[in-house]
């Protein structure tokens, strides 16, 4: 038993001391691009099983005519009439909401909202339980082993150590922070928040074995306002990984927010209710004169205000179109096959959990060129058009639907808007009766 213990002491600091060479001097060694290819192996093996398994399990003559189903619906011409309904009545008949409930039935089936705040099924499975809906791991006797040692692996090796990481990267980082704070305002301390922000973001990113790839660096902000697509909290920390932002958002308890106090010991980062009014509008103050001061680093905004599941973008919030001329666009694209950076969890601590207990969390970034607003060109048209550009570069589906629609209530003047085209239809169905009677 000594034996099994020292070697599994040694194993701890063996993977200790690679988890903290990846999270603060990896770009010289590349360590986390090797660990990333060594998963990119193991996935190749495994798919390479369980294709094997699904060729053998799939018969070789499979009838799949649909001539003899009857796939229409048996709605008969001859419905009762419900009590109290008569065949002369005139003005409004039960029959007018027919297509208003075809119209609802329609969108409950084929909802383009709810489908898109739902975690994206991965093109292979990667030997996480969590994604796989098909008991992948008893195809075969080896596979069953590679996900039992991955599973122990991730659970009882990496996660403890990515805590002890995390811990010490938040550590280092308010530290940073408050030294940071102390230093006069002017341009030294400017270069040195750049610095150790981008620095301490790096080291807590060390705990989530985070790979990301830079591309077009050279259109990358020094100042005014960043609009980037939303999937997760950590999108700030990826970008902050490779340039220096202020933040915008809204304010959080418990470890978000712990993490926003530090922030605001260094920079002018900008928090608020979302609940108030007043709120609204000191916030549109501070960047407005934030976005016009070249001595302040870029502001990042995440315009869509929601986290949405890493295949589309939904609409974005006119307010920052309103406020700046130019934007820079930044479109973020997680790769689902080593971890699924989206929140859908209910709980910040459960997301955690499941980033830290994840292979590693891989994604691209690129930096698209500043878009400048058209003379006669609207905030929302605006808007609509960076939405597009940012979703066509992260090859991602551009929607109009508005994300707060999966947790707020239809607005009162959308409601209004229906009810009066449905009454311009029963006017219009009334003239038609008269006329005919006529």
């Amino acid at each position: 038993m000594e034996i099994i213990y020292k070697v599994l002491f040694w194993l701890y600091i063996g993977v200790f001391i690679a988890l903290f060479l990846s999270a603060t001097v990896h770009h010289h060694f590349g360590l986390r691009r090797k660990y990333i290819d060594f998963l990119l192996r193991l996935f190749a093996f495994g798919q390479e099983r369980v294709e094997r398994r699904r060729q053998k399990s799939e018969p070789e003559d499979v009838d799949t005519s649909t001539e003899d189903v009857d796939t229409e619906l048996a709605i008969s011409l001859e419905h009762p009439h419900a009590l109290g309904i008569h065949k002369d009545i005139k003005g409004f008949h039960l029959d007018n909401v027919l297509g208003y409930i075809t119209a609802g039935m329609a969108a409950i089936m084929e909802d383009n909202v709810t489908k898109y705040f739902e975690p994206e099924e991965p093109p292979v499975w990667n030997l996480l339980t969590r994604t796989n809906d098909r008991a992948y791991e008893f195809v075969s006797f080896r596979l069953t082993v590679c996900w039992l040692v991955g599973f122990l692996v991730r659970y009882f090796l990496l996660f403890p150590l990515r805590v002890i990481i995390l811990a010490l990267g938040i550590g280092v980082f308010w530290v940073a922070m408050l030294f940071v704070g102390c230093v006069p305002d002017g341009p030294l301390k400017r270069w040195l928040n750049k610095k150790l922000v981008v620095f301490c973001f790096d080291f807590v990113a060390g705990s989530l074995s985070l790979v990301a790839t830079f591309h077009n660096t050279e259109n990358a902000p020094e100042n005014g306002i960043a609009v980037a697509n939303h999937t997760s909290p950590i999108d700030s920390l990826v970008l902050a990984t490779h340039n220096c932002y202020d933040m915008v958002g809204q304010k959080h308890d418990g470890f978000l927010g712990f993490i926003m106090k530090g922030l605001s010991q260094a920079s002018s980062h900008i928090w608020f209710e979302r609940s108030e009014a007043k709120d609204r509008s000191l916030v549109v103050k501070r960047l407005k004169e934030h976005a016009d001061n070249p001595d302040l680093p870029p502001i990042l905004i995440f315009p869509e205000g929601v986290c949405v599941n890493n295949t589309s973008v939904m609409q974005f919030k006119k307010g920052a179109f309103e406020i700046a001329s130019v934007v820079h666009p930044i479109a973020i694209r997680f790769d689902v096959r080593f971890g699924d950076a989206f929140w859908w969890q209910d709980k910040f601590l459960h997301y955690v959990v499941c980033m830290m207990t994840s292979w590693a969390i891989v994604c691209n970034v690129w930096y698209l060129p500043p878009m400048a607003r058209l003379p006669a060109e609207s905030a929302i048209a605006f808007a609509n058009r960076v939405k597009a550009r940012i979703a066509r570069e992260g090859g991602m589906i551009d929607l109009s639907w508005d994300g707060f629609l999966k947790a707020q209530p239809v607005k009162e003047e959308w409601l209004r808007q229906q009810q009066q085209e449905f009454a311009k239809h029963l006017q219009a169905h009334c003239n038609t009766d008269k006329e005919k009677e006529e």
